[in-house]
């Protein structure tokens, strides 16, 4: 169980809806805490391998189970949550009648974990609520690694009383769940977190092409700076591979560049100005062309070499 002193210890119905490099191991997170989960994926031999795996780990056969369609998946849960790809994936998993709205009973809460637009967190938000529903739009920060361990960032957007009911549950796979506003709040947040990184990761590309080309140790260089001012996760956690040329793994260039087409399709629409954000933007839009759609975000660099 995750060692978060706020872990639910009330046992909860469950469902998870998209078992993706994050969704896998988060509904892992909900079994190991001994809710009681169903699953669905698109692709069903991963919902088969998944029940496999987590009942031989933790012996709950009967508390495990998956289903063809997210209707189905969804009809005994008190909670659901979800993690796909985009707003198409999401309104395809969410909407329709094999859909998790068509299936849920009142009073039960969707929680997403898409990193989608503003817009259709709302939009789902209203559909949600004329139903009886509760919907939360919650995109997570922390990558694979934080879904693997258990620690994750959560930005929430929803009702009160909807995140409340979620909070501690999410907790299995979270070390921060918190509500920033309204609906569509969580997904502002995360363009927030998604203009920060897109910044810092082309300023780290920057300093070590420019250690490089001056002579510089870098890696010894490195180790000073981030113990000063320079100091950041990025810093931290890719400076080295950056150096090393090596970014197969992390957050993918064509993942990025979704996020921030999101993130530059509501400048647009809220009149902020983000040059070096939009500057960047084209900078990944040059590695995909070189290749490089599933190279890490800090493969910048490989501009600048």
């Amino acid at each position: 169980m995750n060692s978060n002193i706020e872990q639910a210890l009330t046992t909860r119905r469950v469902a998870f809806l998209g078992l993706g490099v994050m969704g896998y191991p988060m509904a892992g997170h909900l079994a190991k805490a001994g809710h009681q989960v169903t699953v669905y994926n698109r692709t069903t031999s991963k919902s088969i391998a998944w029940c496999a795996e987590y009942i031989r780990a933790r012996g709950q056969n009967g508390s495990i189970n998956q289903a063809d369609t997210p209707r189905r998946a969804v009809q005994a849960a008190e909670l659901v949550f979800c993690c796909v790809g985009n707003d198409d994936d999401l309104r395809s998993v969410v909407l329709g009648d094999a859909g998790a709205f068509a299936g849920m009973a009142p009073g039960s809460v969707l929680v997403d974990h898409t990193t989608a637009s503003a817009n259709v967190a709302r939009e789902l938000h209203a559909t949600a609520k004329s139903l009886g529903l509760g919907f939360v739009d919650a995109p997570v920060s922390g990558g694979q690694a934080g879904a693997q361990n258990g620690q994750l960032t959560v930005m929430c957007g929803g009702d009160q009383a909807d995140f409340d009911l979620a909070r501690p549950v999410a907790l299995a796979y979270s070390r921060a769940f918190t509500r920033l506003g309204d609906s569509g709040a969580g997904q502002l947040a995360k363009m927030v977190n998604q203009i920060c990184i897109a910044g810092l990761v082309q300023g780290l590309a920057e300093a070590i092409a420019f250690g490089d080309k001056a002579g510089l140790d870098m890696n010894q260089v490195l180790d000073v700076i981030g113990k000063g001012a320079a100091q950041s996760w990025q810093m931290d956690n890719r400076g080295k591979t950056m150096l090393a040329d090596q970014f197969d793994f992390g957050f993918a260039v064509d993942w990025m560049r979704k996020d921030l087409g999101l993130v530059l399709d509501e400048a647009r629409r809220n009149g902020a100005r983000l040059p070096v954000t939009a500057l960047v933007d084209q900078f990944y839009a040059d590695l995909q062309q070189l290749g490089g759609r599933r190279w890490d975000t800090s493969s910048l660099i490989r501009r600048l070499r």
